[in-house]
């Protein structure tokens, strides 16, 4: 079985990659949406309209990731974030977020081979996907290590009020954003930091990469806009009037993905907050 496994996954896989090329190469030749239509008509935030917000009551289930948790805030997928259904959860994200037909079939099934469920069949709580080391890891920009904090929902302030403080771009409209080098430099000190005062501390090159990877849908699907991004991850909320930044027609796909995603991982330098990482150290160890 697992040899069966591995095999069906290897063909799987490389028929998304192969169908995410041709999704790639369609967006080069279709018109974008235009803007205000980015979300499709009868599906939650079209015309950025978005469900009510509520955020998560005693007994919700909820992950280290803000994009899930504010869907569930708005009741887009379940409210109390247990019994997602793995299918559900592909189609959501394409209409909330405009991540490609490709994306969105990938990520759910990744998923779900990382908790050894059925993609088709079974369900999972939003706690899950925290599993350490499947898709959570340690120098998160928004997370404590779960070292230090092995509840993954909850939030750093902190560490998101340095990130959203360190933009240094504006947009065509004058908004302030985030850039690739800001993503960069910041996931440098997050990781040199953790390494220096979590003795647990972990990551492994995928993990470097799907770091850099969570961090890229900050400037891809929102623009690297401040102002959207602290509803975003400070709140979990989807502002109002919100609409995803890809206006692509087959949406965000792997392969244009992944050009911000290297952008971002190849411009970390750790070594640049070593200083600032031996500080920390020295305060943890006296805090002791």
């Amino acid at each position: 079985m697992g040899l069966f496994s591995s095999v069906s996954n290897f063909f799987f896989d490389a028929g998304v990659m192969s169908w995410d090329v041709l999704l790639t190469l369609s967006n080069l030749v279709r018109r974008k949406r235009r803007i205000g239509h980015v979300t499709p008509e009868g599906h939650p935030g079209y015309g950025g309209y978005w469900p009510e917000f509520k955020p998560a009551q005693e007994g919700d289930s909820r992950c280290s990731c803000p994009a899930l948790n504010a869907m569930a805030n708005h009741g887009i997928i379940p409210r109390s974030g247990r019994n997602i259904s793995f299918v559900e959860l592909n189609h959501q994200i394409r209409t909330t977020y405009n991540f490609g037909p490709s994306f969105c079939s990938y990520v759910p099934h990744f998923a779900a081979r990382m908790l050894k469920k059925s993609y088709s069949n079974d369900t999972f709580d939003l706690e899950e996907l925290d599993l350490h080391n499947g898709i959570e890891h340690d120098a998160s920009l928004f997370r404590l290590d779960t070292a230090l904090e092995p509840n993954q929902s909850t939030k750093h302030i902190p560490f998101i009020e340095e990130l959203l403080a360190a933009n240094t771009g504006k947009d065509q409209y004058g908004n302030e954003v985030l850039t690739t080098k800001d993503l960069s430099s910041i996931l440098g000190k997050r990781r040199a930091i953790a390494r220096a005062t979590n003795s647990e501390f972990s990551l492994s090159f995928f993990h470097k990469v799907f770091g850099s990877a969570n961090s890229s849908t900050l400037l891809t699907i929102f623009g690297g806009r401040v102002e959207d991004l602290r509803s975003i991850v400070l709140h979990e909320r989807i502002p109002e009037g919100w609409e995803s930044r890809i206006r692509e027609p087959y949406g965000l796909t792997l392969t244009h993905f992944n050009k911000t995603v290297l952008a971002v991982e190849f411009g970390v330098r750790e070594r640049d907050w070593a200083e600032a990482a031996q500080e920390a150290a020295r305060h943890r160890t006296a805090s002791v």
